[in-house]
């Protein structure tokens, strides 16, 4: 049971972590609003708009959300970055990077204290996902000049466009790595969450003059710029299919070279298995940040047969998972709470969970499982609207979208199949994911299996991730269009290599696995 009574960790409120952003970084922070970041200047333009905290519900800093007009200016100063960028010797390039990564870990627990308050991450994760950003790029550092030889810079900046639940182990990682290459950067700060983390990490960027772009606004007002524009050399995007699929048809127009990550219902196959305490022992670790990555894993396929085991190992194992505030302690001195996750991103998306779940019972579905905020963690009186407590349906309806689509959120449906047809039908419900997982007992099935399972990455009774360093990643069907990137894959979809050069890819007119 919880402690009755819960108090704020001492020195970790919002208050608290604005104060050290004005104090480490005055320059991109106003008394009461963050600042757009072009042509290597910070400008106080656009109109700020207010945002909430989704572990409280109290005010954090809104994104400072520009018009067309003006990000058309701010790709065209990029441009001119990109094009003086590109010529800076490489080892000069490696020294900003490498000081740029000092500050990022010199200021690790304000950056990550942030990502607690913006976007609702438990502290565990927050350090792990600013860790992942800089120990990332550092491998990077150190292999790239192996990594360019042959290679250039694009004729233009690289346009990132990514969604708010990683800023600094996807969307940073991914700006560093592109400004070793020798790119200019661009990056729209998302609009559900992370600006103040972003505007930190690119004033240590922009101090040691890595030419970066940091920019807020509306997917539809700053596309015309972000993604269509003639000086962009380069979309990088992250997010959902309906997004994702908008860009697809504009960098297919156009003629862009692009990487466009998007979800797909990533399941886990359970065919002929008998090692339970395994799969019990893995079944909280995949709740993480509940559920809210593009690699989880939110969908499991069973074998009819073995359903009641399965339930004996799921069940105790998803009643361990604990849940509530990321900062709520009982004395203000101790450690943080331990926790798998906290809020969802917000109190709309909270809400449309919970419409989906009661909709799919409604409709057949039957709740195996539903956790009680009574267990949580809060604080007295705490705004819990962006809460939603694990759960989990035996059979949703194919008329529901938690039947074919990735929830972002800690729910759980199962699947029973009989026949390995059905398995497979089942397990490619999405066309396309980027990981999945098969646990048999015969690894003679897996291997026969695995194949015709459309998921980029697929483990034998393990989970697998996006990766780090030398890991390729990349998806299936509609999970991802253009270049796949991990390793030394990264570079090449961000730079020139030989003519008439194919990268490995899911493209419209070919796709070539690395």
């Amino acid at each position: 049971m919880p402690p009755t009574t819960l108090t704020l960790k001492s020195g970790t409120s919002w208050t608290d972590a604005w104060q050290r952003c004005l104090s480490v970084a005055p320059e991109a922070f106003r008394d009461d609003r963050v600042l757009n970041l072009w042509n290597a200047a910070w400008r106080p333009d656009g109109r700020a708009l207010p945002a909430v905290s989704p572990v409280d519900g109290g005010p954090v800093a809104g994104p400072p959300r520009l018009d067309r007009a003006t990000a058309r200016q701010a790709v065209r100063a990029a441009l001119d970055q990109h094009r003086a960028w590109r010529h800076v010797p490489l080892p000069e390039r490696k020294a900003r990077v490498a000081a740029t990564l000092d500050a990022l870990a010199q200021h690790r627990e304000l950056l990550a204290l942030l990502l607690v308050w913006e976007i609702g991450k438990p502290w565990r994760l927050a350090q792990a996902d600013v860790d992942r950003a800089v120990d990332g790029v550092r491998w990077y550092a150190d292999g790239i000049d192996g990594m360019l030889a042959g290679r250039s810079p694009l004729d233009g900046p690289v346009s990132n466009i990514a969604s708010w639940n990683y800023p600094m182990s996807v969307l940073v990682h991914a700006l560093l790595v592109q400004a070793l290459a020798g790119n200019a950067v661009i990056a729209k700060t998302p609009t559900d969450g992370g600006v103040a983390c972003l505007t930190l990490a690119s004033a240590l960027a922009a101090r040691e003059g890595v030419p970066v772009t940091l920019v807020s606004g509306s997917g539809g007002e700053l596309s015309e710029a972000l993604v269509r524009a003639p000086e962009v050399g380069c979309v990088s995007f992250v997010g959902g299919r309906d997004t994702g699929a908008a860009v697809a048809t504009a960098v297919a127009d156009l003629g862009k070279r692009h990487i466009l990550e998007q979800e797909g219902l990533n399941t886990w196959g359970i065919w002929n298995h008998s090692d339970w305490d395994t799969l019990s022992a893995v079944i909280p670790k995949l709740f993480d940040y509940g559920k809210q990555r593009c690699t989880a894993y939110p969908r499991f396929v069973v074998q009819r047969r073995l359903f009641d085991d399965f339930l004996a190992a799921y069940l105790p194992a998803v009643r361990t998972l604990r849940v509530g505030h990321p900062l709520a302690v009982e004395h203000p001195t101790d450690p943080h709470p331990r926790l798998d996750f906290g809020p969802v991103i917000n109190a709309a998306k909270a809400k449309e969970l919970h419409d989906q779940v009661a909709e799919a019972v409604d409709r057949g579905a039957v709740p195996l499982h539903r956790g009680t905020p009574s267990e949580a963690r809060f604080l007295p009186g705490q705004d819990t609207s962006a809460y939603v407590q694990p759960v989990t349906l035996l059979n949703p309806p194919r008329s529901s979208p938690l039947h074919h689509a990735e929830p972002f959120g800690p729910v759980d449906t199962i699947v029973l199949v009989d026949t390995e047809a059905e398995l497979l039908a089942a397990m490619n419900a999405s066309n396309g994911a980027l990981v999945a997982t098969l646990s048999t007992d015969d690894r003679s099935t897996y291997d026969r299996l695995a194949p015709h399972i459309r998921a980029f990455k697929v483990g034998h009774g393990v989970p697998r991730s996006r990766g780090d360093r030398d890991e390729l990643f990349g998806g299936f069907g509609a999970s991802w269009r253009g270049a796949f990137v991990g390793g030394d894959l990264l570079v090449r979809a961000v730079t020139r290599g030989p003519a008439g050069e194919r990268l490995p890819g899911n493209f419209p007119e070919y796709q070539l696995m690395p």
